[in-house]
């Protein structure tokens, strides 16, 4: 084993395993990509004597967040028809700018985008659905960001692929060619049941099983998907989805805002994992998931973001204080989602749906080195009291100072390493006056549409 390349020493250690954990006087050793040891400073003299040593003496210091649910190009899409209704949002605005748009350029940019705003805020894993997954892919390996990348199917034409048998065969050959790189997941990421064929659906559950993959899909997002596959399936479709094989572990279920007390049960009943999007949810108006009583029935609940074009943005911070105080709002029970389940729900629970938590979700001897270091001694943050507390209910991103992946340091004190943010912004501008066209004709023409009519 080559030598330790760094001990961390920060003022506070939160390991969230176990839960609510709060550590002080500790070191953490990296060693390469991984974390060696986890010890009191008082031990690293005798056991480490020659280890360059980082303090952090203002910090706390988590494993990195995972972002569970993000489609990171549609970061170029940030505020483009916001205040609209779902499908209004989708169909008028959001599908006509990727119809033109939509390739690898285009993803490339969005990616680096967002991968620039996830790392300042703590974010060292996201778990991506969009099209060109190969560019995201590529793009995360160059920043050196961690990414599960997913192999999208979906029943109508696109840039990414034209038939369904397009969709798979595209998808396997992402598959094959990042199955073994130490920073890449893949997974299924059928967009959801209303457009997606139960061929597909049973094809790629076949497959899922075969090669041991997550299927990452939105569900039961808003109000009419009941209704709508009730008229076009004659079935529930949780109940579709059960009769297809795939209402089991290997589900990641997105959004989950319309279920009941019942949906709940069999949830837990049958292991499926919540991908909970509060934010995004709450912009558009989908529905609030019961994610108190999905907690309390055992139900693995995770936080993502979803896109910067929904949200508005990429701040797991954020989304973590707002997925405990709708818990807490929603349920009428102010001890529902406590500040320690929240910081769980952003970690150990998102890498426990993805099968990673024996790698990632946590500081322990053993994982991959995945951490950011948060300042605790802003105003923002100050008194303090119970660090997890602050960290959930009080801190802004802003506050993350450092982050390494797979022990890389991606951002020191604020800069990022790997990413040019010069050209960063350049680039996006450039993209912005393009899709700013593209929308603005797009509305002009719907808007002679219903004149007409």
């Amino acid at each position: 084993m080559s030598a330790p390349g760094i001990a961390l020493l920060p003022r506070w250690l939160v390991p969230v395993v176990p839960e609510g954990r709060v550590l002080q006087d500790y070191a953490v050793v990296l060693n390469e990509d991984r974390i060696e040891a986890v010890l009191p400073c008082a031990q690293l003299q005798a056991d480490y004597p020659d280890v360059e040593r980082r303090v952090l003496d203002q910090h706390v210091l988590i494993p990195g967040l995972i972002n569970m649910h993000t489609h990171s190009a549609m970061s170029l899409l940030r505020g483009v028809a916001d205040d609209l209704p779902l499908m209004r949002w989708l169909e008028d605005h959001i599908w006509p700018v990727e119809q033109q748009l939509m390739g690898p350029d285009y993803v490339r940019a969005g990616t680096e985008l967002a991968m620039a705003e996830m790392l300042r805020g703590g974010t060292t894993c996201f778990n991506d659905n969009y099209f060109f997954p190969d560019t995201t892919a590529e793009a995360a390996i160059k920043v050196g960001m961690r990414a599960v990348v997913g192999m999208p199917v979906i029943h109508f034409p696109t840039a990414w692929a034209q038939t369904e048998d397009e969709y798979f065969s595209r998808g396997l050959e992402v598959h094959d060619r990042f199955k073994d790189h130490p920073l890449i997941g893949i997974s299924f990421v059928p967009h959801a049941p209303y457009s997606v064929s139960d061929s597909a659906f049973k094809r790629m559950r076949v497959l899922a099983d075969q090669l041991d993959l997550t299927i990452h899909l939105h569900l039961l997002e808003a109000a009419g998907e009941i209704e709508s596959s009730m008229q076009q399936h004659g079935k529930h479709p949780l109940d579709r989805l059960e009769s297809l094989g795939l209402l089991n572990q290997r589900l990641l279920a997105v959004h989950m805002t319309q279920i009941n007390t019942r949906d709940v049960a069999r949830l837990a009943r049958n292991g499926v994992h919540i991908l909970h999007c509060p934010d995004s949810n709450l912009k558009l108006a989908s529905g609030i998931s019961p994610v108190a009583a999905l907690d309390a029935a055992g139900v693995n609940v995770c936080i993502g973001t979803d896109s910067a074009a929904s949200n508005n943005d990429l701040d797991m911070m954020g989304e973590m204080r707002l997925a405990a105080m709708l818990a807490k709002g929603a349920s009428g029970d102010p001890e529902a989602v406590p500040a320690a389940r929240a910081l769980s729900m952003a970690t150990i629970h998102g890498a426990r749906a993805l099968d990673m938590d024996n790698t990632l979700g946590s500081i322990e001897a053993g994982k991959q080195a995945d951490l950011a270091a948060i300042r605790m001694d802003q105003i923002e943050t100050q008194p303090l009291h119970d660090v997890i507390s602050q960290l959930v209910y009080a801190t802004p991103r802003s506050q993350v100072s450092d982050v390494w992946v797979a022990g890389q340091q991606l951002l020191d004190q604020r800069e990022l390493t790997t990413l040019d943010e010069s050209l960063l912004m350049k680039q996006t501008q450039r993209w912005a006056g393009r899709i700013h066209a593209i929308d603005a004709a797009a509305n002009t023409q719907s808007n002679a549409v219903e004149a007409s009519e």
